[in-house]
């Protein structure tokens, strides 16, 4: 899979999907600065990087996750991908809306779900790991065992981990943030000053923030 974390990292700056811009931060929502912002919602628009992530989603998938069941996309930026991922594997597809809907019959979940079927639910970008975990707790409040989370993209943020240790869930990404960074390095995108306030973001995003706030 290591040939597969450089190409869809490659990707993913080749299209702006991700841009690092260490000497320029951006505002996040939060309020927090950071070097890097993500759209995985570019990725669609795109076959050949569409395709690359659900090899790579695919793959993860027979390697550690190979007796799910269904396939679960988290609304809306991993509903694309969910349905490329259960396309191939030959998979029932669901989705899983952020909340339920305000009328009808009031559901989160949408598609076909039976009691105790074994789910893996996907996403296109896990940062704290706050939305596909909210998510799992849908499908399991809805009956489903879910067994993992599958994303393009992971920030590998401390919180991520203690996250999903905390849920006792296993997660597993395309490519992530080390990967990124090192592979802009290799192709001349970023410098070795760049590079190193990048690793420097990760290891602490708040420090980080502070130091680089306006």
């Amino acid at each position: 899979m290591v040939g597969q974390l450089e190409i869809v990292a490659k990707n993913l700056l080749d299209i702006n999907a991700v841009t690092l811009k260490p000497d320029e931060p951006f505002t996040w929502a939060s309020g927090l600065h950071s070097p890097i912002y993500t759209d995985n919602r570019l990725t669609i628009s795109f076959p050949y990087v569409r395709r690359n992530i659900a090899v790579g989603m695919t793959e993860l998938i027979k390697h550690h996750l190979n007796d799910a069941d269904v396939i679960a996309g988290v609304a809306t930026a991993g509903i694309p991908h969910a349905a490329y991922v259960a396309e191939r594997l030959q998979k029932p597809l669901i989705y899983v809306r952020s909340k339920p809907k305000d009328h009808g019959r009031g559901k989160q979940i949408e598609g076909v779900l039976k009691e105790g079927q074994k789910v893996v639910v996907i996403d296109d970008l896990l940062s704290t790991g706050g939305s596909a975990l909210k998510a799992v707790e849908a499908v399991k409040a809805a009956g489903g065992d879910v067994i993992g989370v599958v994303a393009i993209f992971s920030y590998q943020l401390p919180a991520l981990d203690k996250n999903f240790e905390d849920a006792g869930l296993p997660y597993y990404t395309v490519t992530n943030y080390t990967t990124l960074i090192e592979t802009a390095k290799k192709n001349q995108m970023i410098s070795d000053d760049q590079l190193a306030s990048l690793h420097a973001w990760r290891k602490d995003p708040e420090k980080w923030s502070q130091e680089h706030g306006e």
